[in-house]
């Protein structure tokens, strides 16, 4: 995502596949995108990575559902409808320049359309071919807080050129207020032999086997200190010390300017008399 300059400056092309590789000659198989991001370069810069990469041993995963109106993040629809999903798929495979998806993924719900219309045509595409598996569920995306957990530069001052400076958690009293979660976590980092982005992404796959973080990165140096985190192990006392660190319901701000894009469930119309949740 941040490689098409959706939260810092846009990074170079070749800058950006020599990241993707580096990654995975650092064992990262799992690659993550969206049709969203850029909107759309950073399926065809991963497309272009994969042409030196062994395809069959790469896990990649793609988006749909978010239809921008403008270059304005807070000026979305959402769309599930079959037609929409058939369109993205086919467009999403084009950019990628792929035969098949490994795995595919409704980015945001459309509470306009029923889930079992969305899901029906995705159902068809695995039985084409195009796409291995769906994504239903939940994604630990934004595994670093937007960047708030990769280090002071953040914390104290924000890029000119960042989408960082107009979120609700990152401006005026809600980020001073923010400050002190930031303070905690790094002591703690320094107490388990890591950095604050290290414990943020160890405390994420300490949820479950069946959690995957995805962290962005534009420099190789935190390609490095993210992979880093795999070191650290956490103890269940542990993961509750770091967990209590940052009690949810004191973080100041919405994640987004737009309260659609916090939603944690949608739910859809009702299909044959029932309502889907």
């Amino acid at each position: 995502m941040g490689l098409r300059g959706m939260y810092n400056a846009l990074a170079p092309e070749g800058v950006g596949i020599s990241i993707i590789k580096e990654a995975f000659n650092q064992e990262i198989t799992f690659f993550d995108t969206s049709d969203a991001y850029g909107p759309h370069t950073n399926e065809i810069l991963m497309g272009k990575a994969l042409k030196q990469l062994p395809r069959e041993k790469i896990q990649l995963a793609t988006k749909f559902g978010i239809a921008r109106i403008d270059s304005d993040p807070k000026i979305a629809t959402f769309c599930g409808s079959p037609e929409y999903v058939r369109a993205c798929c086919e467009a999403s495979l084009k950019r990628l320049d792929v035969e098949y998806i490994d795995l595919y993924c409704q980015h945001r719900i459309d509470t306009s359309v029923p889930i079992e219309d969305t899901m029906g045509d995705l159902k068809k595409l695995v039985e084409k071919g195009k796409i291995k598996e769906l994504g239903i569920g939940i994604v630990p995306y934004s595994p670093l807080g937007q960047g708030f957990l990769a280090g002071k530069a953040v914390v104290e001052s924000l890029a000119s050129a960042t989408v960082l400076r107009f979120l609700p958690r990152f401006t005026g009293e809600n980020l001073e207020q923010n400050k002190v979660f930031y303070t905690r976590v790094e002591n703690l980092a320094k107490k388990y032999g890591g950095t604050p982005a290290q414990l943020a992404l160890t405390w994420v796959l300490n949820q479950g086997d069946d959690v995957v973080p995805i962290p962005g990165t534009t420099k190789i140096k935190n390609l490095d200190n993210n992979i880093g985190a795999l070191r650290i192990k956490l103890t269940k006392d542990e993961f509750k010390e770091v967990s209590d660190a940052v009690p949810a319901d004191e973080v100041a701000g919405l994640r987004t300017r737009n309260i659609r894009h916090t939603w944690k469930f949608g739910n859809t119309p009702p299909r044959d008399g029932q309502v889907s949740t």
